[in-house]
């Protein structure tokens, strides 16, 4: 019976920590703007904050006007305060939407991508 124990605890023991790692990816919590929300002026900057810390080296954020047109000053960069906070400088942009594309790679490696609109209206 101890033999039988020991080795039932052998399977599930990697089993169960392999299925909690698989679920720890990290996930984006809050944005501002706000996801799908409207601002009547254009933010300096967008902010992306997610469940983990974030691997700046591999991790991208690409806000696109209308036409496709890449608009953010391509300066992504972790918050000096926080390792879970991404941002990247904007211009000052025009009335319109525009399209948020973001792939991070979380400092344990797991990838996680996304995309949403946020719009500009005075």
């Amino acid at each position: 019976m101890r033999t039988v124990t020991i080795a039932l605890f052998a399977f599930i023991a990697p089993v169960q920590f392999w299925t909690s790692a698989a679920d720890a990816h990290a996930s984006l919590q809050r944005a501002m703007p706000l996801v799908g929300s409207t601002t009547p002026s254009s933010p300096p900057d967008l902010t992306l904050d997610y469940s983990e810390p974030i691997e700046t080296r591999f991790s991208s954020i690409a806000v696109m006007d209308a036409d496709g047109q890449r608009v953010d000053k391509r300066d992504v960069h972790v918050a000096p305060d926080n390792p879970k906070r991404l941002i990247v400088g904007l211009p000052a942009l025009k009335q319109g939407t525009y399209k948020v594309e973001w792939h991070i790679i979380s400092v344990d490696t797991h990838r996680t991508e996304g995309r949403f609109t946020f719009s500009i209206q005075p």
